[in-house]
């Protein structure tokens, strides 16, 4: 059996902890960051923010609407926050896990973003990353 594909962001914000935790929870920034591209149009951004509960984000795309499924596991506001996730074309049950660590600095805080991908992901690994870097990205332009 191979091995999980382990990945790793880092980033860091001029924002406070609390500010960036709380973008990835409220439906109206999560909407402004996660998983939108610069030419995709918004369609769908639903987020139970509860342990159990799950979120629904769907982004009409040139190629087509791509959706994505979160589960919570962890919300520990504001240092951590972990769910099982699922992108199109992945099968409902067909989970990775991310897990979202937030440590204050002295100018703001550094998150650490893991995505423990399962092997049959493996081909997507740097698609991936760049997904997430460039979420991370879009994250730091609306909370500093």
């Amino acid at each position: 059996m191979s091995e999980p594909v382990i990945l790793t962001v880092r980033r860091d914000f001029a924002a406070s902890p609390e500010r960036v935790f709380d973008a990835w929870l409220d439906p109206a920034q999560a909407r402004r960051f996660l998983f939108a591209t610069s030419d995709g149009e918004m369609q769908t951004v639903e987020i139970d923010a509860r342990v159990g509960g799950r979120a629904l984000i769907v982004e009409r795309r040139p190629g087509g609407d791509a959706g994505h499924r979160l589960q919570f596991e962890v919300i520990d506001r504001p240092t951590r926050l972990v769910f099982l996730f699922a992108a199109d074309p992945a099968e409902e049950g067909e989970w990775t896990r991310v897990s979202i660590d937030i440590a204050a600095t002295a100018t703001g805080c550094t998150l650490t973003l893991t995505h423990e991908m399962n092997p049959q992901w493996a081909a997507y690994e740097d698609q991936t990353r760049s997904g997430w870097t460039m979420i991370l990205d879009s994250l730091a332009r609306i909370t500093e």
